[in-house]
């Protein structure tokens, strides 16, 4: 079967002028996209030729979409741009615009993952790159469009807040994605907001673009169905444009651009495509397309269309388009050649170097007068703080403006610092990430709410693929900090259930880069959230998960004894690795956190009243876990007990476990955990939650057999 290589070299030196074409239009723009289309090509021929010889580790390419070169022509080199693995037209087209040498050699370090790669330093093929505003994808499944519409959302408040951002106030996000990812959950919840949006009349200038190829790897998309699902979103307006039809294409380009950037409303291009050469380098398209099918989109190539409109106009012949072709395919292969001696990361610490922590120096509590404080309202008034002192900070969620949340951890923070700073979002936690994720990268640093724990789990990919990978992917060029506040934990009382007591946190422990804290009693809430929205000012994606139980305790042993509350206070941070001791007993120590610390405080009574006396351990950093401090403080003791609310089998206290064994530590060790299950509503959760009862008897039992 002829490829598509050979039919291209066949047809355009056999192209004519055809009889009663009108004008072409802007032949300068038009020889453009000729060139970023014919160089985005014969780059997707060397990622294969590389791939066949061991040196190249990426061929999904973008032959056939190349009409989306229009894009990088007629938008500005100033414009973010979020981008399909199939953009290769749009960068190509994008780079010339800026003027810039290195575009062909870009991209092929990104493809033989090159330390010198500019973009991701060798740790991934993306189409990225900061001087064009092209923030770095890797195989995006739409899971890029949440953030597109949070970092349009976000040029709007920096317009209405007068705020300065990295791009021009008239900027508009190109947002790009396959026909197949439009099915998406994510996708439509991404569009579903941004209609929402324009239908709110709040500004959010995203142009979606749907490079729509009729195929998802071998799955066949039903004809007619991507844009019946575009064309229907409220508020957003739509357009088509055939990719085998330059002049059309670049008119409904030009439009579409226009139209977001003066209205600053969402738009949709519908970008009819076709795919060559299969999904991938290992993909064999002919088993499941048949060789009619395959040849038959060769009439739809967009780049010999746009030869054709050329050669109609007399601008250049089909021989000149063929040469223009293999001058092409001579400068690409040159410098695949000279990529093969690229140096590769040859270090874990060179791979994992944007992942570094990062250094953050303790403050002391600086106590002010006022009434004693609970969690909650602990968290209030430093959330307060941070809104007053730092105006770029948001604060947002579901229900958290209005209603001040449904605990009232944030009451009265709508009414004191506006509904721009402080807003309610739609009920979707991928929105709710998103929208942090593209604010961060508009200059302000977000701090979402998510409801309760439970609710993250449809929306975790935010954070694992997106925002903790931002920096990984593009060698810390790009960060997007941020403080995601979440309910959760169990042990909630009258209230409850799977879905409102959720003690799974293994999910934000192993996602690399993420920091995770948790504030276990009043007196660190302060310090512990100063810290993580220090380190989000310094690009870190932070969690801090709040125990929903312990909100509004305030008594510890007995009613009135007050021991759950602490002292108004201000400025203090407690940095990343530095742990809560609670005591001074010698014969074992109890290392916890969150709910735990409360209930290894009220079993260390009961043990002391059995004369066993401990000392208590809060961890209150669970990501990056504190080992070194962990071991330094168990080597003081005899036994160690892990006190572990999550449940045994991926709880915190494994990696406990773990960093003491791997120490060597020389002591006695044991662990009390919740059970491997789902949380039931009402009293029937008390036998699958870790007791205060199963830590005293833990802990006679270790003294008991380290005495034998």
């Amino acid at each position: 079967m002829e490829t598509i290589d050979e039919y291209v070299v066949r047809t355009l030196p056999a192209l004519e002028p055809r009889p009663g074409v009108g004008p072409a239009g802007d032949l300068r723009t038009l020889r453009a996209l000729f060139a970023a289309q014919v160089q985005s090509r014969h780059l997707d021929f060397a990622a294969r030729w590389l791939q066949a010889r061991g040196a190249g580790f990426y061929t999904i390419g973008s032959a056939g979409h190349e009409s989306n070169a229009a894009l990088g022509l007629l938008s500005e080199v100033t414009d973010p741009a979020l981008l399909h693995y199939r953009s290769g037209g749009l960068y190509a087209a994008r780079s010339a615009k800026a003027g810039r040498e290195d575009g062909i050699r870009a991209i092929l370090l990104s493809l033989v993952s090159a330390r010198s790669d500019p973009m991701s330093g060798g740790r991934h093929k993306v189409f990225g790159h900061r001087a064009l505003s092209i923030i770095p994808q890797t195989s995006t499944i739409a899971s890029h469009l949440p953030r597109s519409v949070g970092l349009g959302l976000g040029l709007g408040f920096a317009r209405a807040l007068g705020r300065h951002t990295a791009w021009p106030e008239d900027a508009v996000v190109l947002c790009s994605f396959g026909d197949a990812s439009a099915n998406h959950s994510t996708a439509v919840g991404a569009l579903n907001a941004a209609a929402y949006l324009a239908h709110r009349g709040l500004e959010c200038p995203v142009l979606f673009v749907c490079e729509d190829n009729r195929i998802g790897i071998s799955t066949a998309s039903p004809r007619g169905w991507p844009g019946a699902m575009l064309d229907r979103l409220p508020g957003i307006e739509y357009r088509a444009a055939d990719g085998h039809d330059p002049i059309g294409l670049l008119d409904h380009t030009r439009q579409a651009l226009d139209a977001v950037r003066s209205s600053r409303r969402p738009g949709v291009l519908h970008l009819s495509t076709v795919r060559f050469s299969g999904h991938a380098g290992s993909d064999a398209e002919i088993s499941y397309r048949t060789r009619r099918e395959i040849e038959a989109d060769y009439a739809q190539d967009p780049l010999v269309a746009t030869a054709q409109v050329l050669v109609d106009v007399e601008a250049l012949t089909g021989a000149e388009a063929l040469a223009a072709y293999e001058a092409a395919r001579d400068a690409v292969m040159e410098q695949a050649e000279e990529v093969l001696a690229e140096a590769h990361l040859d270090s874990r610490a060179a791979v994992m170097a944007p992942l570094a922590p990062l250094a953050l120096a303790s403050v002391p509590r600086r106590e002010i007068d006022g009434p004693r404080r609970t969690l909650a309202q602990a968290i209030n008034a430093t959330l307060a703080e941070l809104l007053e002192e730092h105006s770029d900070t948001l604060v947002f969620g579901e229900d958290v403006a209005v209603k001040g949340g449904v605990y009232g951890v944030t009451r009265g923070l709508r009414k004191r610092f506006g509904g721009q700073r402080v807003f309610d979002t739609l009920l979707d936690e991928q929105t709710v990430l998103g929208t942090a994720l593209g604010t961060a990268l508009a200059g302000f640093l977000p701090m979402p709410e998510i409801q309760y724990l439970a609710y993250l789990h449809n929306a975790e990919d935010q954070l694992r693929g997106e925002a903790a990978s931002l920096a990984f992917f593009s060698a810390g060029q790009y960060r997007n900090g941020m403080v995601v506040r979440i309910a959760g934990l169990a042990y909630q009382r009258g209230f409850g259930g799977h879905f409102h007591n959720d003690n799974s946190v293994a999910v934000l422990r192993d996602i690399p880069g993420l920091v995770l804290a948790v504030p276990s009693h009043p007196s660190d809430a302060p310090g512990l959230l100063r810290a993580c929205h220090a380190l989000a000012r310094q690009g870190k994606v932070c969690v801090f998960l709040e125990p929903i139980a312990r909100y509004h305790s305030r008594d510890l042993h007995e009613d009135g004894d007050g021991l759950w509350t602490a002292a108004p206070e201000t400025d203090s941070v407690i940095p990343p690795g530095q742990v809560g001791v609670y005591g001074d007993g010698r014969d074992a120590v109890l290392v916890t956190f969150g709910n735990g610390t409360f209930l290894s405080l009220r079993a260390a009574e009961q043990l002391r009243a059995r004369g066993v006396d401990v000392t208590v351990v809060d961890l209150r950093w669970l990501a990056p876990l504190p080992v070194e401090t962990i071991v330094d403080v168990c080597r003081e003791f005899d036994r160690v007990l892990v006190v572990d609310e999550t449940r045994r089998s991926g709880g915190v206290g494994e990696g406990v476990v773990t960093a003491l064994v791997e120490a060597e530590y020389p002591g006695r060790i044991a662990r009390v955990a919740s059970a491997d299950s789902y949380i039931p509503l009402g009293p029937a959760a008390e036998t699958v939650l870790l007791t205060q009862d199963e830590i005293v008897e833990a802990a006679l039992v270790l003294m008991e057999a380290s005495q034998r």
